[in-house]
């Protein structure tokens, strides 16, 4: 029984599974009259409705979400009936949605990178809601919550949104140097992915304002617009996301942006009189039990955790940064931010480290 079970949830995530009879009968009428018209079905029975939050649902990094999902029958049919649900992640690029979870009455399988992190919560009749626990940054997009009942098949869509920050990013070897393959590279290793389009345009709403122009994770090149001027698209452009559309993934080359959640940890700065050389940043940093911090770990605790320092810190990518929430003399400009002063081939400074909790 275990192995037809998983048999049959296999074919369900594929969509290639059998419709089970259940009581719903359809009324094939063929229009004889021979006017062109297609053949109409027509339907007796119960209504099957799936509804889920028309609103986001927000998380973080790390944390553990519920999205929501209920069903219904118009008219009621009265006592539970044992039905299929399937749950899948709608991709950015629009090619074919990503299985997460499939389900036939208390047997569940999730698959890829779902796999022991999603399950489904039935705490009431009718509940289809789907739990992923340890959220990625990843996880971040649309879902579907899809109910099937034999013949009925009916979905909605709930949009997973995670709280964060898009930062843009330049390797040491300058700016417009990275493929679409290499920025996916360089924001995972700064603690990130590719940002899609939603969370740079969340980022442009709250003041975002960057001329250089950077993947997102679709493929697409964009880069946000506060202040129209000359060189970033011209001064009678509104502001607004410019848009360079798809380009090459592997011959075209531009910066990234970069996005970040929240932190499981804490980010601490340590310091030397005579300051460190980089080599001597991560040591120091091993030595207290942490690891030398990494970009998108500096911006996460600046935006979240308020970290204010006025004094540069190494950082993994061997540039040097400081953030700054509160603007003061001698801390660079009057904006919030995290300021850089690139990456120095010499030079002494403190380290920004990042220590789980």
């Amino acid at each position: 029984l275990p192995l037809l079970l998983k048999a049959t949830l296999l074919r369900l995530a594929s969509g290639s599974y059998h419709p089970f009879y259940n009581g719903f009968y359809y009324n094939h009428i063929m229009n004889d009259n021979d006017d062109g018209q297609d053949k109409v079905d027509y339907f007796n029975g119960a209504k099957l409705v799936v509804e889920t939050s028309k609103d986001p649902v927000y998380s973080y990094n790390g944390a553990n979400v519920t999205l929501p999902c209920h069903y219904r029958y118009e008219p009621d049919l009265g006592p539970k009936r044992k039905i299929r649900i399937k749950w899948s992640k709608l991709r950015d690029d629009y090619t074919k949605e990503q299985d997460v979870l499939v389900a036939i009455g208390k047997t569940s399988m999730a698959f890829g990178d779902f796999k022991g992190r999603a399950h489904i919560h039935q705490a009431s009749r009718h509940e289809a809601s789907l739990v992923i626990s340890d959220v990625r940054l990843k996880d971040d997009g649309k879902y579907r919550c899809e109910v099937i009942d034999g013949l009925e098949d009916e979905s909605d869509v709930v949009d997973l949104q995670l709280q964060g920050i898009v930062f843009p990013y330049q390797p040491p070897r300058g700016q417009y140097r990275l493929n679409f393959h290499e920025a996916e590279q360089v924001c995972q290793d700064q603690g990130a992915i590719l940002a899609n389009f939603n969370q740079l345009f969340q980022a442009w709403s709250e003041g975002l304002d960057w001329c250089n122009a950077g993947w997102l994770a679709d493929g697409t090149v964009q880069y946000p617009i506060r202040l129209p001027r000359k060189p970033c698209g011209g001064v009678h452009l509104a502001p607004g996301i410019r848009s360079y559309g798809p380009r090459h993934r592997h011959l075209h080359r531009f910066d990234a942006f970069c996005f970040s959640s929240a932190l499981k940890g804490e980010v601490f700065f340590l310091d030397r009189l005579a300051g460190m050389t980089l080599e001597e940043a991560k040591q120091s940093c091993q030595d207290a039990g942490a690891e030398i911090a990494r970009v998108g770990q500096l911006y996460s605790a600046w935006k979240f955790l308020g970290l204010d320092r006025c004094n540069a810190g190494w950082l993994a990518d061997g540039s040097v940064r400081y953030p700054i929430v509160t603007p003061r003399a001698n801390c660079g400009p009057a904006e919030p931010g995290v300021r850089s002063f690139g990456f120095p081939s010499k030079g002494r400074f403190g380290v920004f480290c990042y220590r789980e909790r």
